[in-house]
């Protein structure tokens, strides 16, 4: 395990560079990001350990991070002040473009993965906003009328985007349709949804509404969406089936669940990290051959025959009446002693390998496969 100090800064996500495995960037805050300053770290592996190569500092709070997707040296990043800033590492201390449109904090920005020439940003003021690097203004605002903490653009299609917000609401959008029609908007999923209850089970229990925090994209399975937040639960959806509830529900974290990462390298594996001071290794429990073969299968199957069966009401992974769908934990890693507020996977080299940062003032990269039980 690796480890790099951000010296008075509290950093808030982290994100591997697209074209370099051995390029990190952090986005941090000081006084944990309720006053102060910001700061881009732009960090570097190396055989002597991890080196910071450049960072820029910013007058208010950074949230979030993105790098670009046509440019090897550029990174977005999103602030509480409201404003945007897209920077170039190869240029010194201040941001080739800066835009402040929103009118409350940023608190995610996500680069088009498909296009690659557009990105997109949500805010404490209750909108989704599109932009272009080319362009001094944006090119498409969506209101969600509620604080909107994720938003990220589909890895699959150049004109899907989702959000999750404080109305505990999961929310599809997409482009292509006209924007007097509902404002894109073509699915909003209520994520405390109890799963819809299959025969000779329990009913689900209720579950309140809570604050959804964070969502990811499968990068394998196109339809499906895994979003988590307050209620320290983590949920994954089709929203082919936005009546259907959630395919999965995986209870585990101790306090509320910060950031949720779909691995690039299997599509049934999740990483997690939460105020609970621990980063989570998950299956959804769709592929059991990839994470436990044989032996994991004929488990689950010895378990329904007992009669201990894995949906809601009937104690799903571990016995917790609220687990259901099959998925389980796989792995706790609990080096950090602060909340963790960013995880994010490498996308070369060996599967497996991840970057996690906190409010510990702590970058941390490790390997997965050392805590998998």
């Amino acid at each position: 395990m690796l480890e790099f100090r951000t010296q008075g800064f509290n950093s808030y996500a982290v994100k591997y560079s697209p074209f370099f495995d051995s390029r990190i960037a952090v986005a941090s805050a000081a006084n944990f990001g309720l006053v102060g300053n910001g700061r881009l770290y732009v960090l570097g592996l190396t055989p002597q350990g991890i080196v910071a190569e450049k960072w820029f500092d910013t007058q208010d709070s950074l949230y979030d991070l993105c790098w670009s997707e046509t440019h090897e040296n550029q990174c977005v990043v999103a602030a509480g002040d409201g404003s945007i800033k897209l920077f170039d590492i190869a240029l010194d201390e201040f941001p080739v473009q800066s835009w402040q449109e929103h009118k409350r904090e940023v608190f995610a920005v996500h680069w088009n993965l498909v296009a690659k020439d557009t990105f997109c940003s949500s805010s404490w003021d209750g909108t989704l906003k599109i932009w272009s690097p080319e362009r001094s203004d944006s090119l498409i605002t969506i209101p969600t009328h509620s604080c909107t903490y994720s938003a990220s653009f589909s890895p699959h299609s150049p004109s899907m985007l989702s959000s999750v917000s404080s109305d505990s609401h999961l929310r599809i959008f997409d482009l292509r349709t006209p924007s007097s029609a509902s404002n894109h908007l073509t699915a909003s999923i209520p994520l405390h949804s109890p799963p819809q209850q299959r025969p000779q089970q329990a009913a689900a229990a209720a579950v309140p509404p809570s604050e959804a925090l964070t969502h990811d994209w499968n990068k394998y399975r196109a339809p499906i969406i895994a979003a988590a937040g307050v209620d320290r639960l983590i949920r994954t959806f089709d929203i082919r089936s936005p009546a259907q509830g959630p395919l999965a529900v995986l209870p585990g974290h101790e306090y509320a669940v910060r950031k949720v990462a779909w691995s690039p390298h299997l599509s049934d594996v999740l990483l997690s990290a939460s105020y609970d001071m621990t980063c989570r290794v998950w299956t959804d429990g769709s592929a059991l051959g990839a994470v436990g073969g044989q032996q994991q299968q004929q488990r689950q199957q010895e378990q329904e025959e007992g009669g201990i069966r894995m949906g809601m009401g009937m104690g799903g992974a571990g016995g917790d009446p609220l687990a259901f769908g099959g998925g389980r934990q796989l792995g706790s890693m609990g080096r950090h002693t602060e909340f963790v507020m960013g995880v994010d996977w490498c996308l070369f080299g060996a599967e497996g390998w991840c970057a996690s940062a906190g409010w510990d003032e702590r970058l941390l990269v490790w390997d997965v496969r050392a805590i998998m039980g």
